[in-house]
């Protein structure tokens, strides 16, 4: 069951069993499992305000009794499951923030660039951080995973190892969002790029979002496929050299915000956020690469 379904949606905020389905549910729906507890956080939050409300404008009296009480704080508990939750309210916020934390990262909408000549495709970057702000072990794997392919696309290109291993991990969400085939079947394209007319290898076909006079669309694209990581960093390195486009980022290789600003400024990206939301993935990156040598 849903932990947004009707029958969570009755449960006092605060009851046991309703925390206790919370718990259950989280593992197999993290996203869902956010939005039920910043719900509940929020009924919590407007009862207390209610309560605050009524002592301070309703004197007690006689026929005030613990009938009278139980009865006036279950409506509150009614009225604030009611009202919690509502488009624009403090749930909402609340939701970003936990999502910010936990790493759920499903904010964003996938962006693509309509029309690029590279048909790059653009996606939300899942933020590698842990309750405590600390990146999370899969970010210091994905690091390590691909240090040598990284390593090898910079003797090539002159880009550092750790800003393409950022970008990647931008891309595909530290990993965790490959495009598949309809099998199944991995692409291990991590820069997520298209495949165009002049592309011979592999392809495999996925929805995605493509930005289209300023709206997103969503639309069936190809998408280029290799048999490993390292064949996904060797074809980004050989498209950094081969298009002149991107010979201001190859120039940018000293610093993180200048070679992300540039992809940006080359169209590699419509997301007017791309360059500040890469530059932090790649800071984070360095850090994990500093920890672990």
């Amino acid at each position: 069951m849903a932990v947004g379904s009707a029958a969570a949606g009755q449960a006092l905020a605060g009851d046991a069993a309703a925390l206790a389905r919370l718990r259950s549910a989280a593992g197999s729906d993290p996203k869902a499992a956010v939005r039920e507890a910043a719900r509940q956080f929020e009924a919590l939050f407007m009862q207390e305000v209610m309560k605050s409300l009524r002592a301070a404008t309703l004197a007690s009296g006689s026929l005030d009794n613990e009938g009278s009480k139980l009865g006036t704080e279950m409506l509150d508990q009614q009225f604030a499951q009611q009202l919690a939750g509502l488009p624009g309210g403090l749930g909402d916020a609340i939701v970003r923030q936990l999502e910010r934390q936990m790493g759920a990262g499903a904010a964003a909408p996938l962006l693509v660039p309509g029309g690029s000549t590279d048909g790059l495709q653009r996606q939300p970057a899942a933020a590698p951080a842990g309750p405590a702000g600390a990146p999370s072990r899969n970010a210091a794997d994905f690091v390590a995973r691909h240090r040598a392919a990284a390593q090898a696309a910079e003797a090539a290109t002159g880009i550092p190892a750790a800003f393409m291993i950022g970008q990647a991990a931008h891309e595909s969400g530290w990993g965790r969002r490959d495009i598949r085939a309809a099998d199944g079947t991995p692409s291990h394209n991590l820069f997520g790029i298209k495949a165009g007319a002049g592309w011979k290898g592999a392809v495999v076909e996925a929805v995605t979002t493509e930005v289209v006079d300023g709206r997103p669309v969503r639309t069936v694209a190809r998408f280029r496929a290799y048999a490993s990581a390292a064949e996904s960093f060797a074809d980004y390195a050989r498209l950094m050299q081969g298009s002149p486009r991107y010979r201001e980022v190859l120039a940018q290789g000293h610093d993180a915000a200048g070679f992300a600003g540039a992809l940006q400024r080359a169209g590699y990206a419509t997301d007017p956020d791309y360059a500040a939301k890469l530059t932090r993935v790649i800071n984070t990156t360095l850090r994990l690469q500093r920890a672990t040598g």
